[in-house]
């Protein structure tokens, strides 16, 4: 396994940028709540330790991780100062194809609402075959997937802007 024994949730902060002047959204799955929370607590420490500001951080929870791509579409068509949205959910498998479905259509619909927007919006979506891969993933031995997902979110609002406006 290539994640076995390792942080993945690792980085270089004098390689992330400033938060400061950005806005986020964070969508976050109320199934599996207790793995959820943990995802968006490191998400959101994340922004804040890189300079984002308490106000520009937008929390939102929905029912299932199949609602995530619907929440961001809301979040962007309603609020044009958000920057980048982090989805975070986890979809542990179970005895049906259903896990099969749900992790296909989240997918998918989180990347066609970055695509529609033209923005990032961040798959933070645990995708395990069980509740002991979610919680090593979610603060565990393998680091939280909420902080990789803020990291990603900070630097591709940069790129965005560097390549839109110049600015670096």
């Amino acid at each position: 396994m290539s994640t076995e024994g390792k942080n993945l949730s690792h980085y270089d902060e004098s390689k992330i940028p400033s938060a400061a002047e950005m806005v986020f959204a964070i969508i976050v799955s109320e199934w599996n709540r207790d793995i959820t929370d943990n995802l968006k607590n490191g998400a959101y420490e994340t922004l804040i330790k890189n300079g984002a500001a308490k106000e520009n951080i937008i929390v939102s929870y929905v029912p299932g991780s199949f609602e995530l791509p619907v929440a961001a579409n809301f979040h962007l068509k309603f609020n044009e100062e958000i920057d980048a949205i982090i989805c975070l959910g986890s979809i542990i498998q179970g005895e049906t194809r259903h896990f099969e479905f749900v992790c296909q259509a989240t997918a998918a619909g989180v990347k066609d609402v970055a695509i529609k927007y033209n923005k990032p919006v961040i798959f933070g979506v645990l995708t395990d075959d069980n509740m002991q891969q979610a919680i090593d993933r979610s603060g565990g031995k393998h680091g939280n997937k909420g902080i990789e997902c803020a990291i990603a979110a900070i630097k591709m609002v940069a790129l965005h802007d560097e390549l839109k406006y110049g600015k670096k």
